[in-house]
């Protein structure tokens, strides 16, 4: 087991304007789940494949325990890492893909036997040892790719978004093993998925990158509920966050026909608006009175919640990829408004977050 450190780790691809990896810099702990999130181009896989020493570091240093890894190859790393495709060999039983690397590495017989169906067991695969990848379903050829990490006893897993290939109902039962598996075993990991839920779920930590740079890297909990910017807040949660333009005003920030009390000097310097934002289940809804007025557009019933899409009749509406994103609000399942109808919004107290317009910053924690 080891500790891993990203010291102001930079990748530059030839030919490229600008860093795909800017200066990244993480601590992880000995044993610690650290996953990797953000979108497609975000320097995620890039910094997984630096600390596995499948790409080149132009800048700054990698550490795994109290070793420079930076210009080691990666068979001298002491990592395993499970990819996206499982990589295995098609002629090859279960048994020999799990114990490939450990013959590669001179191991005797015994003692690879031994520890393949060590794992085997853990990852309940030995009815499976004789057959070969093509008999397998996609759930139990990504058990192999884990069970090959696992033999070899790394001090590190890292791991290329390796549930993507799987269906939804897979992922959710296989995402729940290898967490619980990561706990029992102890071993520091490194995991890349672009899925927010994989990661809120898996991670002891999250680190959220966007073009390259680290924006946040905290705990599920305290990321959800206290992100550093509009970048974290809308992509953290889901559905995301309600992110609204609303006007400054005495005493506070304006929210429809209400004011959300916060001191003048906690805002700054921010001019005359500040983006407000409020997530979709920290929302009252009701149908007249005061809050910000919203039109139905769409009703999603769900069994026990329903979520409302609605377009608000003031402020200003973020824009995803040049459209207006609607403002989204969950209600009781059994009894959501009628499309077409106006309902009242107020944010529930102490569930409101509060950013800087022009610089995208979080104002008030």
């Amino acid at each position: 087991m080891a500790t891993v450190k990203f010291d102001e780790a930079t990748r530059v691809y030839p030919g490229a304007t600008r860093p795909s990896v800017d200066k990244l810099n993480i601590d992880i702990a000995d044993g610690e789940f650290l996953v990797l999130v953000g979108p497609s181009g975000c320097g995620k896989s890039t910094s997984l494949r630096m600390l596995a020493g499948l790409e080149e570091v132009n800048g700054g240093k990698i550490w795994i325990g109290d070793r420079d890894v930076t210009n080691l190859s990666p068979k001298d790393r002491d990592v395993a890492m499970v990819f996206q495709n499982y990589a295995l060999y098609p002629h090859m039983s279960v048994a020999d893909n799990m114990g490939f690397a450990l013959k590669i590495a001179g191991v005797n017989k015994s003692e690879i036997d031994t520890r393949v169906k060590e794992a085997a067991k853990i990852l309940d695969l030995t009815q499976y040892l004789e057959r070969k990848p093509k008999a397998l379903s996609g759930g139990q050829r990504q058990r192999v790719a884990m069970g090959r990490a696992i033999v070899r006893s790394p001090q590190v897993f890292l791991m290329d978004e390796p549930l993507s290939n799987l269906d939804a109902k897979l992922r959710v039962q296989t995402r729940t093993q290898i967490a619980s598996l990561q706990r029992r075993l102890g071993v520091t990991t490194v995991y890349v998925t672009h899925d927010q839920t994989e990661a809120m779920t898996m991670g002891d930590r999250v680190a959220v990158l966007k073009d390259g740079l680290l924006q946040q890297c905290d705990s599920p909990r305290h990321m959800y509920d206290h992100p550093n910017n509009l970048f974290v807040a809308g992509f953290i949660g889901s559905p995301a966050m309600n992110l609204i333009g609303m006007p400054v005003t005495d005493g506070g920030v304006r929210f429809g026909s209400k004011v959300i009390p916060v001191p003048r000097a906690a805002l700054g310097n921010v001019g005359s608006e500040v983006i407000v934002g409020v997530r979709p289940e920290d929302v009252e809804v009701r149908p007249d009175g005061d809050g910000l007025p919203i039109t139905i557009e769409v009703v999603e019933e769900l069994g026990a919640d329903a979520y409302v899409y609605g377009t608000p009749q003031a402020g200003s509406v973020t824009k995803e990829e040049g459209v207006e994103k609607p403002f989204i609000a969950r209600v009781d399942g059994r009894r959501p408004p009628e499309k077409g109808t106006t309902v009242y919004i107020t944010p529930m107290e102490g569930h409101v977050h509060l950013f800087n317009g022009q610089t995208g910053e979080r104002l008030v924690d």
